[in-house]
């Protein structure tokens, strides 16, 4: 029987991660993918027959990926700024990436004078502190809570930790801000792969890693996709000396504490160290035991190609509105309004949605053909619609809230986003959509969470984890460096940094 010092089960962009660190520090890594490919989620593929386009099916956007890990690991990714932050067509509402005298002037037309402004000013201002204070502490071991909020409020206002950890951020923004339009685009950072109320702090733990990711918040845009992010993860573990394979399905995991087996395709290899990259509740499976209860994803994820970018009906220019994140339908009372219909088991009677091009910020992932001739992609999020809505009728449900999905954008256009759709090689329409249980199909992500589960705060919350990478499991040589390790989640790799550094201690 082959033996590496670590076995990684799963192939994800954590994993990768978690295996250039470890073969770069002389540890031998044997990485094992179900998929044929590896990155989970953070893949690019050509989703439309006979069409040049490689578009990220499923994760999009970067935030939380540290210029550590970057450098750490020697990796050639670009991550560019887009051109605004946010539209909202609803209020007319536009901000900037860095805003200034325009963010002003919008705020003044949508509110009639300058407080929400000055207000929406000041909270961004403290996030960005608060960012500054958090972020390098996720390649850390675990901060105590109270060793987490002094180092807050060393450099924000006291007050500052109150708002965003303790009470629900709900609260938070009816306090702060007067205008439902502005409290809803605030919010829906405490919403992404989140199913709950405004007023639970689940919607504050989502909240928080929105806005701390590299000490700026700011989301990006992954050059060349995120196959591009993948594929450089993937040299680097392969120079460093890991073994990667793919179409490896593992089927049993043992470990006690000192050694471990990892079973796949009728094989065994034995291991000094297992890490998991896939959920948690899949790794029990594998261990024989009772798989634990997840939370639900709650996402729709829709994928188009464009001959051209629609108009709007307001007279923005959709270069503008599209190149950030287009708000459609997330006021706070929608979204408080769709989770509540949600969590009863109905379909929202408005859908929240946002929306962004990718390639107005990068057109490399279009052949140069199709640039030329003004195509785009453009990218659908979907708030409040968890998995167990899908579960009578998968398909169906999918083609009814596409449709209804389009027609919340109509509203807004001067066009409907129909007439703008290119076409496959097949005459059909380039677009496609996942629903979570498309997600657990495709991915393995249980229910269809991204995050494998309820997200967990960047900071130790029993006594017993300080001093620990958030990492660690029952066992001891059995380590989670997947996105349901605390400081899981997202595309950042700080789950696989933290799971090597784990193996590195021992």
């Amino acid at each position: 029987m082959d033996t590496y010092d670590v076995v990684v089960v799963g192939g994800g962009h954590n994993a990768l991660v978690a295996a250039s660190y470890l073969a770069r520090a002389g540890r031998t890594v044997l990485v094992l993918e179900k998929l044929d490919h590896v990155g989970g989620a953070a893949v690019s593929e050509q989703a439309f027959p006979g069409v040049p386009a490689r578009l990220s099916r499923y994760s999009y956007l970067v935030s939380l990926l540290p210029d550590r890990i970057v450098a750490d690991l020697g990796l050639r990714v670009a991550l560019r700024s887009r051109a605004a932050s946010s539209y909202t067509p609803g209020g007319d509402l536009l901000v900037e990436r860095v805003p200034g005298e325009a963010t002003a002037a919008s705020f003044r037309a949508l509110t009639g004078s300058d407080a929400e402004w000055e207000r929406w000013r000041r909270w961004y201002d403290d996030l960005a502190v608060l960012a500054e204070a958090l972020s390098p502490t996720m390649l850390e071991p675990l901060l105590s809570r109270e060793h987490a909020r002094l180092r807050v409020d060393s450099v924000a206002r006291m007050r500052l930790w109150d708002q965003v950890v303790e009470r629900p951020l709900g609260e938070t923004l009816e306090e702060l801000f007067a205008d439902d339009v502005v409290r809803g685009v605030v919010a829906t950072d405490a919403l992404i792969g989140t199913h709950t109320s405004l007023h639970d702090l689940k919607a504050n733990r989502c909240f928080l890693y929105h806005v701390i990711g590299n000490g700026t918040g700011e989301w990006q845009v992954p050059v060349g996709g995120m196959g591009a992010v993948t594929g450089e993860l993937l040299r680097v573990a392969r120079e460093a000396g890991a073994e990667v394979v793919t179409g490896a399905e593992v089927t049993r995991v043992e470990v006690d504490g000192v050694t471990g087996e990892v079973e796949y395709d009728g094989r065994t290899v034995g291991a000094k160290f297992v890490l998991s990259g896939v959920a948690p509740s899949t790794l029990d499976l594998l261990r024989g035991r009772p798989a634990r209860s997840v939370a639900e994803g709650c996402q729709v994820k829709v994928n188009m190609l464009l001959e051209r970018l629609p108009r709007f009906r307001s007279g923005v220019d959709p270069r503008v509105a599209f190149a950030g994140t287009l708000h459609i339908d997330e006021s706070y009372r929608q979204l408080e309004t769709a989770y509540r219909e949600s969590a009863a088991g109905q379909v929202p009677s408005v859908l929240p949605s946002e929306m962004y091009c990718h390639t107005l910020t990068d057109p490399s992932i279009l052949a140069p053909e199709l640039v030329e001739r003004g195509w785009h992609t453009l990218t659908l999020f979907g708030l409040h619609t968890p998995a167990a809505l899908f579960e009578q009728d998968n398909a169906g449900l999918r083609d009814e809230l596409v449709g209804r999905y389009l027609a919340g954008l109509d509203a807004h256009l001067a066009e409907p986003i129909e007439s703008c759709l290119a076409r496959d090689a097949d005459g059909r329409p380039c677009l496609e959509a996942r629903t979570p249980l498309d997600l657990e199909a495709e991915l393995g992500l249980p229910r269809g969470n991204i995050f494998h589960d309820e997200l967990a705060w960047p900071f130790a919350e029993h006594e017993d984890e300080v001093g620990r990478w958030g990492v660690e499991t029952d066992v001891a040589n059995l380590f989670v460096c997947g996105a349901g390790a605390r400081r899981g989640g997202g595309v950042s790799g700080i789950a696989g940094h933290n799971a090597a550094m784990a193996v590195l201690e021992r």
